[in-house]
């Protein structure tokens, strides 16, 4: 992207090149730029695939980052406000550097004033603290999305998402089918989603389910849906049955019940805001390998009747 595309528009970078996830926790953020720099284009530089869930945020634009192996495709100069959503490391404190910015948004580091970093907050804290540090005024609670232009395929379904983006998130086929049998049995809508990648894992819930009763006819939406109506399904839902995924994060930020089994990452972090949401792990079995391909040990000890208690709990 070179400067002639700004129009004369001055322009505000927000680097954070990972997943939905990590888009939806860093919402409060974003609008509280969006609030203190009315006049700024602001450009969210993510993967591409991110595009269609920036529209549920509002007022940002995207340039597709796939990750932070090269600089950004901006020209050096063009931008006047770069802020580094990413993280604190050398590599996104790089990619921010070379933008060479007329102001830099940042937690504290060699050359850099800020913040401290700090850990064992939620990360809607982490990002709205930074911002709070540089004078802009962001809440760590504005976090809801807008509603998706597209209706839902199945209003008032339950959702159990069965995918996670690495194996240590993946809670068993076998225990997410038990929970889709006593919950179609209890008269819920069931329907399965995922990623195109995690499709045969849906397919595989699905048959283990139909084995024991259960009622899932046309309920496998994983790989079917882009974003905006993966999103939709979220916004209509009973009931969301998630590891902690982006659509753990889609049910905080429309207020729907959902049950959210946490394994490497720590809940205090990433878990739900206050709302119809319950967490389940254990945390002193807890290993932390987020990228391990195995299932954590405190993903694994949750079981059925923890969800299906869950639940009940929730009243739905």
């Amino acid at each position: 992207m070179d400067t002639a595309e700004l129009n004369g528009q001055p322009l505000l970078l927000a680097l954070r090149a990972l997943k939905l996830g990590d888009l939806l926790v860093a919402v409060p953020a974003l609008r509280g730029l969006r609030r203190e720099f009315p006049e700024h284009r602001i450009l969210y530089a993510a993967p591409a695939w991110i595009a269609e869930a920036l529209d549920l945020v509002g007022g940002i634009d995207h340039l597709p980052t796939p990750g932070l192996d090269a600089p950004l495709n901006i020209a050096p100069g063009a931008v006047d406000i770069a802020v580094n959503l990413h993280g604190n490391g050398s590599e996104s404190r790089q990619r921010i550097n070379e933008l060479r910015a007329r102001r830099v948004l940042a937690y504290q580091a060699p050359g850099l004033d800020g913040p401290e970093w700090t850990t064992g907050i939620p990360e809607r804290e982490r990002w709205t603290r930074l911002l709070n540090w540089h004078g802009i005024d962001a809440d760590p609670l504005d976090y809801r999305l807008n509603r998706p232009s597209i209706p839902s395929p199945r209003p008032g379904a339950t959702v159990i998402h069965v995918g996670a983006a690495y194996g240590s998130r993946l809670w068993p086929i076998e225990r997410f089918a038990e929970v889709a049998v006593e919950l179609s049995r209890a008269g819920h809508d069931v329907v399965l989603t995922g990623g195109t990648s995690e499709r045969g894992r849906a397919v595989e819930t699905a048959a283990l389910a139909k084995l024991n009763g259960a009622n899932l006819d046309g309920g496998v939406l994983a790989g079917r849906q882009g974003l905006a109506e993966f999103a939709a399904t979220i916004a209509d839902a009973r009931l969301v049955v998630s590891a902690d995924t982006g659509a753990a994060h889609l049910a905080s930020a429309y207020a729907r019940p959902s049950v959210v089994l946490f394994g490497p990452a720590p809940p205090e972090e990433w878990g739900p805001p206050p709302g119809p949401h319950v967490v389940l792990t254990a945390v002193e079995l807890r290993r932390g390998d987020v990228f391990a391909a195995d299932p954590d040990p405190a993903l694994l000890a949750v079981t059925v009747r923890d969800v299906l208690d869950a639940v009940g709990g929730l009243g739905c």
